[in-house]
Order: structure tokens, then sequence, then C-alpha cells
């Protein structure tokens, strides 16, 4: 590991916005029963980490944190939390929102699967999934899966919102595939965000924010001429979930280098 990790490791360590859990600390059945983390949070994040009663919204896979950041500043009356298990990309966001008093960003390192964990029933309003690796060859490791599905409902107040923010054309058919076998209402979708006009939704702020706020990887993409698509459903609960089994074409792109500086 190099001199450069080690040191964000550390100094993410006394980041106070900073909580983590690493998957050597689950027990047998993958869960955190005994946890500090658990005990402390799990159902008190708005009590004990935020000290207000806001909506609490997630950024699954949130690299960097650009999305907990910039909605934590557009809306001050919200919560927002980071998840992510790559504390050298997360210790940016923390860093920016520690340097600028950001309190209503807070971060957690850990494996999203693990995501019942952290968080008691209903005590999600939201959910963000920006730019998360597809996982071509396995449906369970999808964050848009039913397998996922199933997870977020024990989380996410009855009807709460979530957002897909892709490049991944595989990822987008395939969400689309599993919203249509599943019904949830699927309030707004577009395979191209900039480049369309969508009839009935241009004034929604969620919209509005899909737009707004770009990632480091959403500026490469749309470097290299990529289109950004976009997905927004209610997470109404459902007891019954199908899995799509269609054959997708899979991506043939990748992300360049960590140097690489998009010109967006």
């Amino acid at each position: 590991m190099s001199k450069n990790k080690l040191k964000k490791f550390a100094e993410m360590e006394t980041f106070t916005n900073v909580f983590q859990c690493s998957a050597s600390s689950l027990n047998e059945e993958g869960q955190l029963v005994s946890h500090p983390i658990v005990n402390e949070l799990a159902g008190r994040w708005r009590e004990n980490v935020f000290h207000n009663n806001h909506p609490i919204v997630l950024e699954l896979g949130c690299g960097r944190g650009e999305y907990t950041v910039g909605l934590a500043q557009r809306y001050p009356d919200k919560n927002f939390i980071g998840v992510d298990i790559k504390g050298a990309r997360m210790w940016a966001g923390a860093k920016q929102a520690n340097e600028a008093g950001i309190t209503n960003a807070a971060f957690l390192r850990t494996n999203i699967e693990f995501i019942t964990s952290f968080f008691a029933a209903d005590e999600v309003d939201e959910i963000w999934i920006t730019f998360c690796d597809p996982q071509m060859k396995k449906a369970t490791k999808r964050l848009t899966s039913t397998w996922f599905m199933q997870r977020y409902q024990q989380i996410v107040k009855p009807s709460g919102l979530i957002h897909l923010k892709t490049d991944s054309p595989f990822l987008y058919t395939y969400t689309m595939e599993m919203l249509r076998l599943n019904p949830y209402p699927v309030l707004c979708s577009t395979d191209d965000l900039y480049g369309k006009s969508i009839d009935g939704i241009e004034g929604n702020s969620i919209f509005a924010d899909a737009k707004a706020l770009q990632t480091h990887y959403e500026k490469q993409w749309l470097d290299r001429g990529m289109r950004i698509k976009y997905v927004e459903w209610q997470l109404t609960p459902l007891t019954h979930f199908e899995e799509p089994t269609i054959e997708i074409e899979k991506d043939t792109y990748r992300s360049y280098g960590r140097n690489y500086q998009p010109s967006v």
C-alpha cells in the first residue's frame, strides 16, 4: 500500500464525520450486531450524528463523495451519508466536508452488502446510486438488483426514492428490465440525460440535481462523448421479486487511469 494511501487512512481516523467498519468485523451471518457502530448508530443517525430530525439520504458507492457533499450543500434541511468500501477515495469528500464545515454530510466505510446492519427500518428516505461498477458478471452484486432491492426495503421508508445515474448501457438496460418485471413506480427515466428534453419533469428539483452535480467519473464519460443515463423510482414494498434473465450486451470500455483530467 502506498504511503499516500496510508496517510489518507490515518487522517480519516481523525475525522468525526467518518465511520468505518471492515468485513473482518462481521459475524458468520454477515451481521454487525455487536459492532460499536451498529450499537451507536443503527436507528440513531439523526440523534447521535446529525443532531436533528431531518430526512436521511444515502449515496451508495459514493467514491469521492461528490453527490454526498454537493447535495448536502444544496439541501441543508436533509442529512446525507456516503457509503463505500474504498477509503482513499472517500477521504476526498470527507475532508472537503470537514474543511467546509458541512455538518449534514457523513461517510460510512463498509461493504454495501451489509447496509441493513447500519440502519433501522424506515430510517432512510432516499438512495442515490452514482456511477457504480455495473458488475456485469454477477447479478447479486449489482446495486440495482432484486437482491439489493430486498435489502433497501428493510431500511427505506415505503415509497422512498431511488436514483440511478450511470454511464453504463449494460446497467441501465438491466435496471429498466428489473423495473419492468417488478412493479416499482418509475417517475423518470432517460438514456441521454443531457441530450434530451423530457416532458413534464424539467422543473423537478431532483431531476435538476441529477443534471447539476457531476462526479469525477461522469466528467470523464462526458469528455469521451458518452451518454449519461438516469432513472428515478419509488421503492414501494414488494413481497415477490423477479430477477431479469435477459441477455444484455456487455460494456466494452473502461475508465481511464487515476491521473486522467477531464476537460468538461
